[in-house]
């Protein structure tokens, strides 16, 4: 397995040590450099990034500005020189925080975290499959999700939080990679940041969606569709 990398760096000395350190690495590949975060924003999609390693301060827009703009981003791992940042980089779900100067050896568990990662989501959710469950990794440790279990989904920036009848769980990955990989037949897309179990919804009033003890607002682009997929020939009318 591979991981597509990009280095987010406005300092020339730092971007030519990740790049050795990349090349070093057997399972990384690095598909692009970006001096900023505006330069680096076309290149994510266009080059199937999978990994950014991003610098904090950076002119324009700094590493904190880009993650809290930035939709569906790709793993993360910070690089600064500034340890101040790194609860809230942790707050926003990055894969590790690197202190520069960082050695090969704290580069190299960093980028296995990042592996780990990878393979646990194409190993819990591979493409296409349809299960009654699949397994996430939360707080360090990776927790079984049973589907029936699950009341609804929802997202921020590049992590979800999955609510379940026990409580909820806040993971690292995007509504649309566990949509696509959820029932089809039990799961809808009620709004752009949440995903709702169409079985656990209790009663629907006016574009709000109550589940459980949970209420849900269904989004004005998704209440056509949504409302066809959870109501289809179910609903009796007089």
């Amino acid at each position: 397995m591979k991981i597509n990398c990009l280095i987010i760096d406005d300092e020339p000395m730092a971007r030519k040590l990740l790049q050795e350190y990349i090349e070093e690495t057997d399972f990384l590949v690095l598909a692009g450099i970006a001096e900023n975060p505006v330069k680096a924003m076309g290149l994510i999609k266009e080059l199937a990034v999978d990994l950014i390693f991003l610098d904090v301060n950076m002119p324009k827009m700094n590493g904190m500005e880009f993650m809290r703009s930035s939709a569906n981003l790709p793993m993360v791992i910070m690089t600064t020189a500034y340890g101040q940042y790194a609860l809230e980089g942790f707050e926003m779900a990055v894969i590790d925080y690197l202190v520069k100067p960082f050695s090969l050896e704290r580069f190299l568990k960093a980028v296995q975290k990042a592996l780990d990662l990878k393979l646990l989501k194409d190993k819990a959710m591979p493409a296409n499959a349809t299960t009654d469950h699949f397994y996430v990794k939360c707080n360090g440790k990776v927790v079984r999700v049973n589907c029936d279990e699950l009341l609804y989904i929802e997202g921020m920036s590049n992590y979800i939080t999955l609510y379940t009848n026990t409580g909820k769980l806040v993971v690292y990955l995007t509504i649309k990679g566990i949509l696509e990989k959820l029932p089809s037949n039990n799961f809808v897309q009620v709004h752009k940041s949440v995903v709702v179990n169409i079985d656990k919804i209790s009663s629907i009033d006016g574009n709000m969606l109550y589940i459980g003890d949970h209420k849900v607002a269904i989004g004005a682009n998704f209440s056509d569709e949504a409302m066809k997929k959870i109501l289809g020939d179910r609903f009796l009318k007089r």
